[in-house]
């Protein structure tokens, strides 16, 4: 399920600098959490799922709303701003970042094996974007420290989920605290972005469709369900492949160069999710 969420968080990069062409960025990242969180919605009526009952999460409900809501801006207006490479780079760092908020906040310790693991899926990182790295034309220092700061909020949002009453509630109802809390940081920064509608087209709309109906209200409410359930440092060290399928999505639809770098960094970064995940071993009983 994992690969299947990354495969189609890559596919989202995509998505999102297309939707550029016909809309501001802040105005997509409203749009598709009222478009998105209305399908949610309508799926828990449909379900039965209770959404307004008292069970103690509304404020932590709604810190996490904003965490998600301002790592969400900082990711879509970071993308404008900087390089697809640097952008998917820099926020997915987050592993890291859940790593070191695990282990002393959540009990998840960190040993040699996990750390080396992720050391080594970062090494496959860096072989896909080291020519964007080096060469860095369209970035900008705005633009890296906003994708910077976007994975350091997910990391954030994860460990604040994992240490509260959040942790029991419905994926349904967690995602849309944060859906909701995106839409009210997009409103408050909207009057001071450009114009909304850059120009209606139908490939742009197509691709903020697709981030509304499929990216958050399907893949989402997976990923918060996935939360609960396992530990956060691994499933988030499986983030490292959104960026390889995005560069891969790139090539397909975008006709982005493909080259041996990225053949080499699959193999860095599948090695790396192998030796995170696998197993402890037994220790024999006597």
């Amino acid at each position: 399920m994992m690969v299947g969420l990354t495969l189609s968080w890559g596919l989202n990069y995509v998505a999102a600098k297309v939707s550029y062409a016909g809309y501001d960025p802040v105005f997509v990242s409203i749009a598709r959490s009222i478009l998105g969180g209305l399908c949610v919605f309508g799926w828990c009526r449909l379900r039965g799922i209770k959404l307004f009952e008292a069970d103690g999460t509304l404020i932590v409900g709604a810190a996490v709303g904003v965490l998600f809501g301002v790592e969400f801006l900082f990711l879509y207006v970071g993308l404008e701003y900087t390089t697809v490479a640097r952008n998917t780079l820099l926020v997915n760092t987050m592993p890291f970042w859940v790593l070191i908020g695990g282990h002393f906040l959540l009990g998840e310790r960190i040993n040699a094996r996990k750390l080396g693991g992720l050391v080594l899926a970062f090494c496959g990182l860096l072989a896909v974007f080291s020519d964007g790295i080096i060469a860095g034309k369209d970035a900008t220092l705005t633009g890296d420290l906003l994708s910077l700061g976007s994975g350091i909020l997910w990391a954030l949002t994860s460990i604040v989920i994992k240490r509260s009453k959040l942790v029991a509630t419905s994926a349904e109802k967690l995602l849309l605290y944060q859906l909701a809390g995106a839409a009210v940081v997009g409103a408050l920064v909207m009057p001071f972005a450009g114009p909304p509608i850059r120009e209606i087209a139908a490939l742009p709309t197509l691709a903020l469709m697709f981030q509304s109906f499929y990216i958050v209200a399907f893949t989402y409410v997976l990923w918060f369900w996935l939360l609960t359930r396992y530990p956060a440092a691994g499933l988030s060290s499986f983030a490292f492949l959104s960026p390889v399928f995005g560069v891969l999505c790139g090539a397909v639809l975008l006709g982005e160069p493909l080259t041996v770098r990225i053949f080499v960094a699959l193999a860095l970064i599948a090695a790396g999710l192998i030796i995170v995940n696998r197993p402890a071993r037994r220790q024999p009983t006597v």
